[in-house]
């Protein structure tokens, strides 16, 4: 099957020894036993409580029948009361959902701002560079493979977190990036709004009949045509999950062309048109929000000047940065979960 060009290589995963057998007790004195129990009983008492240990990336299984074939993992801050929001944020080629969810900075805004992060994983028996397949129709249709695998996923956290199912959000990276595109047109009534990151138009595979095209070239179509293969993947009928694109102008693997043939699918199904309501810079970058006919924001893009392929992050403490830089995750003074997350209402 095709797989588009891989992204960062996973974390290393390093073993535990396995322990060796401990030694047998020695005999001590009786006077010297008292001792030492007397002292340990001390230490005891005087040494302070023990830390509460935060939260981490666990492994979930039995979420259904998983067409797909993917594993699930989640990030669920300590003492999370019901009636939360969830963000399910996907990995990039050659990702692991770990490093992406803490890479990208979602799971320090989840502590943070009180949300759970649902955190999908490719395999590579599914794809050999742990691409998402976007660009198989299999994959991409309501009801079957990957997707409805992530659509069972997110059931799974709404029935065991007590999720507000309201306020359940979607975004990923290049390839999880257009999986969220096909989150979105696939299974719209479950999403408030997506952001897609680096990504591609829902069915731009079909469309040009190589998913390479899409990624590397341009595949120009109407504004009709585009949204009509979003209002074909469901029988959804409104209101529709609002759309935020980031994108590197800089970027060669997924071309900036992308999120202009966004703009034109997402500005088509809200009903409105393609020119921006509001045109300003966010960190310097240019920023556009398209708003639909009741005046709500539908449709907005970041376009990251000079940035190539990857996740935008602003490493620091400050109220808006946040991420951690490695391969294909690029410092640029732009967190993007933070303003996907300020967008949202997380926070």
């Amino acid at each position: 099957m095709p797989a588009p060009s891989p992204l960062p290589t996973p974390l290393p995963r390093f073993r535990r020894p396995s322990p060796g057998a401990p030694p047998a007790p020695r005999r001590r004195p009786r006077a010297l036993g008292a001792l030492a129990t007397l002292l340990l009983t001390l230490g005891a008492l005087l040494a302070p409580a023990p830390t509460a240990h935060a939260a981490s990336i666990q492994e979930v299984t039995g979420f259904g029948s998983n067409p797909g074939a993917l594993r699930m993992f989640r990030y669920v801050p300590d003492g999370l009361p019901p009636g939360r929001p969830l963000v399910v944020a996907m990995h990039g080629c050659t990702q692991n959902a770990s490093g992406y969810g803490t890479g990208s900075g979602w799971t320090r805004l989840a502590d943070r701002w009180g949300f759970a992060v649902l955190l999908p994983q490719q395999t590579a028996a599914n794809n050999l560079t742990s691409c998402f397949n976007w660009f198989l129709t299999g994959d991409n249709s309501r009801g079957s493979g990957e997707a409805l695998s992530i659509r069972q996923m997110v059931e799974r956290m709404v029935v065991d977190l007590g999720t507000d199912r309201s306020r359940i959000h979607v975004t990923g990276l290049s390839a999880g990036g257009a999986m969220t595109a096909v989150m979105m047109a696939t299974y719209p009534e479950v999403f408030a709004a997506g952001g897609v990151v680096a990504g591609l138009p829902y069915r731009c595979a079909q469309t040009a009949g190589t998913p390479y095209l899409c990624m590397y070239g341009s595949v120009p179509r109407t504004a009709d045509h585009w949204g009509d293969l979003v209002r074909a993947a469901s029988p959804h009928t409104g209101p529709w999950p609002r759309l935020t694109v980031l994108h590197g102008t800089a970027d060669y693997t997924v071309v900036p062309a992308n999120m202009t043939e966004l703009v034109a699918q997402w500005t088509n199904v809200h009903g409105t048109d393609a020119t921006a309501d509001v045109s300003d810079t966010v960190a310097g970058y240019p920023h556009r929000v398209y708003h639909d006919t009741a005046g709500r924001p539908a449709v907005e893009t970041y376009s990251l000047t000079g940035m190539g392929h990857g996740q935008p992050v602003d490493p620091g403490t400050g109220t808006t940065q946040c991420g951690t830089t490695g391969a294909y995750i690029l410092d640029v003074n732009l967190c993007a979960a933070y303003h996907l997350g300020h967008t949202w209402g997380l926070g």
